[in-house]
């Protein structure tokens, strides 16, 4: 805490012209002793010798005509005047600290509106957003979510992630992550229906799909698509239930109401903690549609180009 005779320490110093390089090389070392309360560990932080250390303080003690530190035999203590001495620097360097970060971050603050599509909001993005506040605290993020492309001027949107085979028109755009789908349902689910490497037992099941998987009504594209890879018919499967959201069949799924067309960037958690199993693993196609990132224009704006290298390093992870 900054007090008032802080304030005066620091006053004073700055009057008897402590300032100069050599000076401020003094009060730095006096800084570290303080800090560890012993010359060794001092010398060790500033790779100088211990008696270096002492001739600092020895020296910064005799310009300031008063004595920071009491000297015993396997030991040092701060004296009265060396407490306030080190709680004025110490306030100084942590409003410098803060002052040189601010300077630094001074375009990464302020609100950011990110609109992604509900289901990789829901499984991949928000749980991950705390790692992005901890690196820009001085960043407010709004999320927003929805099927459509929207007006980003209407909705005062920053940066949207979609997933679809084609971009929208006037946007630009990066590519975030591709995608593939694998039948996914709860460990029970798959149990009941013996499902374990026979795909032929899928005509006994509810198949649960997300009618607007990409950009249009899809209906049940993600299943047909599938099933077309592996030469596989449905027509025998009367029953399925459709959402307008990947993750909302994700948890019907999980609650064993059938089997759903899972994608693994977002099932990949519930996989790893077995609320999932893949009855077919092996058997698993790479989407053409893709996560991509799209902004109004391809323009500088350094907090929206913190949010895509952000997101960008968690694909990597």
């Amino acid at each position: 805490m900054y007090t008032e005779n802080n304030y005066i320490t620091a006053n004073y110093i700055a009057k008897n012209k402590l300032l100069n390089g050599y000076q401020l090389s003094k009060l730095h070392t006096f800084e570290v002793a303080a800090r560890h309360c012993s010359f060794a560990m001092a010398a060790e932080e500033l790779s100088i010798t211990p008696s270096a250390v002492s001739h600092r303080i020895n020296g910064l003690e005799d310009e300031l005509g008063f004595k920071l530190f009491q000297r015993f035999h396997r030991k040092i203590e701060l004296t009265a005047e060396g407490q306030r001495v080190f709680w004025a620097l110490k306030s100084s360097l942590e409003y410098l600290n803060q002052e040189i970060f601010e300077i630094k971050n001074q375009e990464l603050t302020g609100s950011l509106t990110v609109y992604s599509r509900p289901s990789i909001a829901q499984c991949w993005l928000v749980p991950k957003l705390a790692t992005f506040s901890e690196l820009y605290p001085s960043i407010t993020l709004n999320i927003l979510t929805g099927n459509e492309n929207v007006n980003f001027r209407g909705y005062g949107i920053d940066l949207a992630i979609y997933f679809d085979d084609k971009t929208p028109e006037k946007l630009s755009c990066q590519h975030l992550m591709n995608e593939s789908i694998v039948p996914v349902c709860s460990p029970e689910y798959a149990k009941k229906f013996d499902l374990g490497g026979h795909p032929e037992n899928l005509k006994l099941c509810t198949l649960l799909h997300d009618k607007q998987a990409w950009g249009y009504d899809t209906d049940t594209d993600e299943w047909s698509m599938w099933a077309r890879h592996f030469g596989i018919s449905l027509e025998e499967t009367k029953r399925g239930m459709g959402f307008d959201r990947s993750d909302l069949a994700i948890i019907a799924a999980i609650n064993h109401g059938g089997i759903a067309m899972g994608r693994k960037k977002l099932v990949t958690k519930r996989l790893e903690n077995n609320e999932l199993v893949s009855p077919f693993p092996e058997m698993e196609v790479q989407c053409a549609q893709r996560y991509y990132i799209s902004t109004l224009s391809s323009r500088e704006c350094p907090k929206i180009n913190a949010f895509i290298e952000w997101l960008k390093s968690e694909v990597n992870e």
